[in-house]
């Protein structure tokens, strides 16, 4: 039987109220009149409805200002533009977007009133981005014509919505509105009704994270956003982001995620309650994880949190040479890295085959450098003279510093350790570069523990401006202050952390990648909507899928299993999916496929 949506001579929603007149319904009003729509917008008060009305004329002068619209094209938008604080004025709309607060009570009362107000075949679609649209739409009197429409703050600059399916949507429904989405000339991605649905449902989540890491005082709040920011390119850090967002508005989010997966990476970690209920809610109140100028304002201000700028650390120990050990693209890397800064560079392999390889991939690097005017031809020149290459660890009998980066075992890097404690002066400081191991472990194969310190750099060393430094329980002060002056000297952002699995960028991005694994094997959202929904929803630089394919489902998955046995969390479990991928030896962009497939140089 035919149903009111099925009717091929509908119109293409050409008249839209939007229910709900905040910061979020005032862009979605000004994105819809933008692309020619008539828009009633509708807010039961009369003083929202006036500021969305002023805050509209505000962005259009500026547009116009700006030179993205003429004054004619202004004056037309505005035309279209109509309010009332009376909800059967969306009695003419081919579509009604609700945006009210988040509240399954509130939500419900308006759509039952629009139940009795709109005609049959009118779509009604909610903005929430933590309810279920399910049961909005069960006590529909139409559920077929109920979906998700969840656009991203602030909705004129953000390409992202989400629509969002229930069981009982009807396709013609997500069509014209997906068709909608496009002329608004948005990056429509189609998910299923689960809370947070893609984006908020990954973001919030690793968000969470940070948030439990922060309580637990394993590193300060500067040192876990410098980490996101600086080791995977994201915009903001995720406390800065937490107090952008509001810290309430993401407590009510986690809550309704963990009330549906019962997963504890979802439970609101506690901090998030009491700065809630202390009102210290984020940039809205002037305080949250941070504090600002006022409230309302971006601008950071020290507070007791604050650090020192000296730090207070204790004086370090001189470095004038640095020992790498290893072949591989970490080892020679960091041995450039050291070089460029002036550092007498011992590059030692197991064999001298291996280490002059690795001198020649430097050249090499070095050499690009100066095709791309980066570096003179003199400069690179100079840098490569600095390294002596050898093909035994006895070369690092003088070096103050000496930096590990062979393979990710545990049990190669001890044989490793136990040499260069045999090899190394006394007062050398003696560092390993691994990810994902214990440094205690390693510094536990030395009778030198206290010398002992992790210095995580990011692939590609030269490039990446991150070091993770790992203090163990036997780590002396002085070999931590060298190393924060040696990171200093070579221009890479140092961040402290614990000696713990994942230590920062690990722990939090790793489980974000796993979750997405899990929506993709659970058939929520496909691979390219996932990655379109965390580049365009998100501001990642790559998409999670894209990601595991560039690092290697197996490095993935080891680090996955790392965090599983360290952290005995459920939500930790490595995805089948992955596991399966990996037995497969479909392991990414170096094997020509992982997730995707790519086409073999």
């Amino acid at each position: 039987m035919a149903t009111p949506l099925s009717d091929p001579s509908l119109s293409p929603l050409a008249v839209v109220a939007v229910v709900g007149l905040g910061t979020m319904g005032t862009g979605i009003t000004e994105v819809l009149a933008k692309a020619g729509r008539e828009v009633v917008g509708i807010d039961i008060s009369e003083a929202a409805a006036a500021q969305a009305v002023a805050a509209l004329e505000s962005s259009t002068a500026r547009a116009v200002a700006r030179g993205r619209l003429t004054e004619e094209e202004r004056a037309g938008l505005l035309a279209r533009v109509r309010t009332s604080t009376d909800l059967s004025a969306a009695a003419d709309a081919d579509l009604v977007i609700e945006v009210a607060p988040e509240s399954y009570e509130i939500k419900q009362e308006i759509f039952r009133a629009l139940d009795g107000i709109v005609r049959p075949e009118t779509i009604l679609a909610t903005g929430t981005n933590a309810l279920s649209v399910t049961r909005l739409a069960a006590e529909s009197a139409r559920p077929e014509r109920v979906l998700g429409l969840h656009f991203f703050n602030p909705a004129p600059a953000m390409k992202l919505v989400e629509v969002v399916s229930s069981v009982l949507t009807a396709p013609q429904a997500v069509a014209r509105v997906t068709d909608l989405a496009i002329e608004l000339g948005k990056e429509p991605v189609a998910v299923g009704d689960r809370p947070g649905f893609v984006a908020d449902g990954l973001l919030f989540g690793y968000l969470n994270q940070a948030a439990a890491m922060y309580e637990a005082r394993y590193a300060s709040r500067e040192d876990i956003d410098a980490a996101m920011r600086l080791g995977c390119g994201l915009p903001m850090g995720p406390l800065a982001l937490l107090d952008l967002i509001g810290v309430d508005t993401a407590r009510t989010v986690l809550e309704a995620m963990y009330a549906e997966s019962r997963d504890r990476l979802h439970a609101p970690a506690p901090i998030l309650k009491q700065l809630s209920e202390a009102g210290l809610t984020g940039r809205k109140a002037g305080r949250g994880f941070y504090s600002y100028a006022a409230p309302g304002s971006a601008t950071v201000v020290p507070d007791a949190l604050t650090p020192a700028a000296d730090g207070g650390a204790a004086a370090g120990r001189e470095v004038r040479s640095v020992g790498v050990a290893g072949s591989g693209t970490m080892a020679s890397g960091i041995a450039e890295v050291f070089a460029k800064a002036g550092y007498a560079v011992v590059l030692a392999a197991r064999s001298e085959e291996k280490a002059e390889a690795a001198k020649a991939r430097i050249g090499k690097s070095l050499a690009r450098s100066v095709d791309r005017g980066r570096l003179t031809a003199e400069a690179a020149a100079a840098t490569l003279d600095r390294i002596t290459a050898a093909g035994s660890y006895d070369a690092f009998a003088d070096v103050d510093l000496a930096v590990e980066a062979v393979a990710e075992d545990l049990e190669v890097k001890q044989q490793l350790f136990a040499t260069l404690d045999k090899v190394c002066k006394p007062g050398a400081v003696l560092a390993t570069t691994t990810s994902s191991l214990p440094v205690v472990a390693c510094a536990r194969a030395t009778s030198r523990p206290q010398d002992v310190i992790g210095m995580h750099f990011f692939n590609p060393a030269p490039a990446m401006k991150l070091v993770e430094v790992v203090r163990t329980v036997l780590t002396a002060e002085d070999v931590h202050a060298t190393v924060r002056e040696v990171c200093a000297r070579i221009k890479k952002h140092a961040v402290d952390c614990g000696d713990r699995a994942g230590f920062i960028v690990n722990a939090l991005l790793f489980p974000y990648l796993n979750n997405a694994i899990k929506m993709v094997q659970d058939h929520y959202a496909s691979l390219d909507d996932i990655d379109a929904a965390m580049r365009l929803g998100g501001g990642y630089p790559m998409g999670p899928f894209e990601l595991l394919d560039v690092v290697g489902l197996d490095v993935s998955l080891a680090i996955e299993k790392v965090l599983h046995r360290e952290f005995r969390d459920p939500g930790l479990a490595p995805a089948p999916l992955l596991e399966h991928l990996v037995a497969a030896g479909c392991l990414g962009r170096k094997t020509g496929r992982g997730f995707r497939e790519y086409a073999r140089r």
